[in-house]
């Protein structure tokens, strides 16, 4: 598992920084001569649906896909096999979901109309987060990685139960009827010691169509075809490790580049110092930047004196704060929350700056800390016998 992890880690920073140039993209598409252009774009069709849908229901359901598998590798096998090792990272994604949700609501309580946006800034993008660490090499001990990357893993899970929970206006019975009947051949296949993976992609293509039909986010059929992948078999043969080997160099280098340049298109012309103070600007802003910290800093504390945790080795309690704070990068899967919760563009327009101050203060934050943050001693001496 050790080499899975490096290179998801290897995959996912260097997807980072191409999420970071395609994000860099779209505010300059979004505030040039090419701004009509660029929205054009995103409302042009494609059988039937717009490029925007396209990217956000299919090429996201693909992300979601990956999304599953990590998590179900890191529950069976990996850095989340044991109790020990999930109590850590899962108390701190639970404080660093909460409180930035709470902030939120405080800010947006007497406003029905965005009181939905609650779960926008409750969400981690792991690849800015780890692409910032990477920037730092050696001077960050493995166990922090190990500890980012797991926690960021039970947030999206955190974030894949509240699309589920919170964000169905509708449900179509029949369709979603034939999506268990669907989910029930997966299962099925699994039981059967099916291990190719050809039938379980095929079966997932109609579950993806009657999961979008059926009112549930489409992206959630992608969970559950991971759920039922296969791990490994009696011959070593892993189908599980081998479709998320195959979909994570389109999935860092493609869809989450495309995501992000069809979502972060946000107009500065008409902003003002008012739409700072916006309900919803500033419930996400602050939510990102100071939520995050405080919710996974108190439970950091809380789960080490209480619940007997294991502290991350040679990890400084300053770099842990850098992590808090790398948690505030909401990026991804905050701008994909925030689509389903606001359907007019003023709405939109005010999450995607909150999201994106929010996430450029914990980034530079972040990046402070951890560099007047010296490495421990046990580090450097593990970096010099190396």
């Amino acid at each position: 598992m050790q080499s899975a992890f490096r290179l998801f880690f290897t995959t996912e920073t260097s997807g980072g920084l191409t999420l970071m140039a395609a994000t860099v993209a779209a505010l300059i598409a979004a505030n040039s001569l090419l701004a009509p252009h660029y929205f054009a774009l995103q409302h042009s069709y494609l059988a039937g649906l717009s490029l925007q849908h396209w990217v956000n229901d299919a090429l996201m359901a693909v992300f979601f896909l990956l999304v599953g598998l990590e998590i179900k590798r890191e529950v069976l096998g990996g850095n989340l096999a044991t109790w020990p090792q999930r109590i850590l990272p899962g108390v701190c994604a639970i404080g660093g979901m909460a409180v930035p949700a709470l902030i939120y609501a405080w800010f947006n309580w007497n406003s029905p109309q965005t009181i939905s946006g609650w779960a926008i800034p409750s969400a981690t993008d792991i690849a800015f987060a780890l692409g910032i660490l990477a920037l730092f090499g050696k001077r960050i001990p493995v166990s922090l990685k190990v500890f980012l990357t797991a926690l960021a893993v039970l947030d999206d899970l955190g974030a894949i139960l509240i699309i589920a929970l919170f964000y169905t206006p509708h449900v179509a019975a029949n369709y979603l009827l034939s999506a268990a009947v669907l989910t029930g051949a997966l299962i099925l296949l699994n039981r059967g010691n099916v291990r190719q993976l050809w039938p379980y992609l095929t079966i997932g293509l109609l579950l993806w169509y009657c999961v979008y039909q059926s009112g549930l986010h489409a992206t959630l059929a992608g969970v559950v075809l991971a759920l039922t992948i296969p791990m490994q078999t009696d011959e070593g043969h892993n189908p599980l490790l081998t479709l998320e080997h195959a979909l994570h160099p389109y999935v860092a280098f493609f869809i989450l580049p495309v995501f992000g340049f069809f979502n972060a298109g946000l107009n500065l012309s008409g902003l003002s110092l008012s739409d700072l103070s916006h309900p919803v600007t500033a419930g996400i802003f602050w939510g990102l930047f100071i939520g995050k910290q405080i919710g996974i800093g108190a439970c950091y504390y809380l789960a080490i004196k209480l619940l007997g945790a294991k502290k991350p080795e040679a990890a400084r309690t300053g770099q842990v704060l850098a992590v808090a704070a790398l948690c505030g990068i909401g990026f991804t899967m905050s701008l994909f929350i925030g689509n389903l919760s606001f359907t007019s563009t003023e709405l939109q327009n005010e999450t995607r700056l909150g999201i994106l101050l929010g996430s450029l203060a914990s980034a530079v934050c972040a990046t402070l800390i951890l560099f007047v943050t010296k490495p421990s001693k046990k580090l450097l001496l593990k970096n010099r016998i190396l």
